[in-house]
């Protein structure tokens, strides 16, 4: 695939939203801002976030939601920026807005059931306002928290549990018809499609025990990231190790995959006037890079 360099020296980049100037709004997590950067390359600091900001989306109301895991440490080998363990100034993960006129900050949630978000990672809102996000947890030395799936309401008054014990789920994206909703365990290499009851509830019991279709994993020592649908129903999962994004066709689970040159390879998403010009984000290297998608991605219910 051809593709083509819009800016570099981002400090890991991730959760890309294509605007309808040109522009990409991202998160970088290491800077911990949310940033706009503009066609020419041309980076803009938004707001300061603080903590760790990873996944991003627009609401209902325009503003951008941003999943905070809190923060991580860090390292550089071989050329790569790379997250590692939990820093001396975590406390948890959380939700929060950010008003894209005023660059003001509000942080929505920071807990569910009393229990604190530890590492919130993606999200994706659903027709009906509210949004589907993972939520990673956290590692530091011999320990690991079990991850899960929520669903939240941007008036701050609803979030709930929607499917516990997962292993680092990642990336998040609802089916066209809004019926299913896909998630991608890191460390795992699966992707998960559960059935949607009603906003917030999956068809199938919370609980880990309870299977659900699953695609991946893919040969070889593969991870996966952060994702995007194609408006026919396709996943774009952004595989980290053998850096790129790999699309699958959830009816009969084939896969093609598409390199790019970072094995850090984070997320993507789909703008443009026919919604076939891909932004993904390369972490390691810290670039941001788009593309000719063989296809039109899958458009999101509301857009900057």
């Amino acid at each position: 695939m051809e593709f083509e360099l819009i800016t570099e020296g981002l400090q890991f980049p991730e959760g890309p939203i294509a605007t309808a100037d040109g522009s990409v709004v991202l998160v970088e997590i290491k800077r911990q801002t949310l940033t706009r950067v503009h066609p020419d390359g041309r980076q803009e600091v938004i707001a300061q976030l603080g903590g760790g900001p990873n996944g991003a989306a627009v609401g209902p109301d325009g503003a951008v939601y941003v999943c905070n895991n809190g923060g991580f440490q860090w390292n550089e080998a071989g050329g790569l920026l790379l997250p590692h363990g939990t820093p001396d100034y975590y406390v948890s993960g959380s939700i929060q807005r950010v008003d894209l006129a005023s660059g003001e900050v509000t942080t929505l949630y920071s807990e569910c059931d009393g229990k604190p978000l530890r590492g919130p990672n993606d999200i994706v809102f659903d027709k009906d306002g509210g949004f589907w996000f993972t939520d990673l947890g956290k590692s530091n030395g011999d320990v690991s928290h079990v991850g899960h799936l929520h669903y939240a309401t941007i008036d701050g008054k609803k979030i709930v549990l929607a499917r516990d014990g997962m292993t680092t789920p990642n990336g998040v994206g609802l089916s066209p018809d809004g019926s299913r909703v896909f998630v991608a365990e890191t460390q795992t290499g699966r992707l998960w499609e559960f059935d949607i009851a009603r906003p917030g509830e999956l068809a199938a019991p919370a609980d880990m025990w309870t299977a659900g279709k699953v695609m991946g994993p893919l040969p070889g020592y593969q991870l996966f990231d952060s994702l995007a649908v194609e408006a026919d129903g396709r996943v774009c999962v952004a595989t980290l190790v053998n850096g790129g994004i790999t699309s699958f066709n959830p009816a009969d689970g084939t896969w093609e995959h598409y390199a790019f040159p970072d094995p850090i390879t984070t997320n993507i998403c789909f703008g443009g006037d026919d919604m076939q010009t891909a932004f993904i984000t390369c972490s390691g290297t810290g670039k941001l890079y788009k593309a000719r998608w063989p296809r039109p991605g899958l458009k999101l219910h509301f857009n900057a």
